[in-house]
């Protein structure tokens, strides 16, 4: 099988399974929890700003999570999830 049919025959498994057809396809649904990133911030001991260049967000888009203003999403509610379960993770992996 070509590259491009491989393809295609993914694509229209996706399509089949988003209008509800059985394509024996696996779902993997995983739930990240709801971060408190002010809290999470605190445990680890770093200010706003050495907090934000740690994790590769802009110090605003740090302050507009802890001020509720925007909810942290995707790879970053992930990393802020493990961090809360970890302070030292961040510290520990970019020694």
């Amino acid at each position: 099988m070509s590259a491009y049919d491989s393809i295609m025959q993914g694509l229209n498994e996706a399509f089949d399974h988003a209008k509800g057809k059985d394509t024996g396809a696996r779902v993997h649904r995983v739930e990240v929890p709801q971060v408190d990133v002010a809290a999470i911030r605190a445990q680890t001991g770093l200010s706003q700003r050495d907090f934000a260049r740690s994790i590769g967000v802009a110090k605003g888009t740090l302050l507009n999570w802890e001020h509720g203003r925007r909810q942290p999403t995707g790879p970053a509610q992930v990393l802020l999830a493990m961090i809360a379960k970890r302070p030292s993770l961040v510290r520990d992996m970019l020694r």
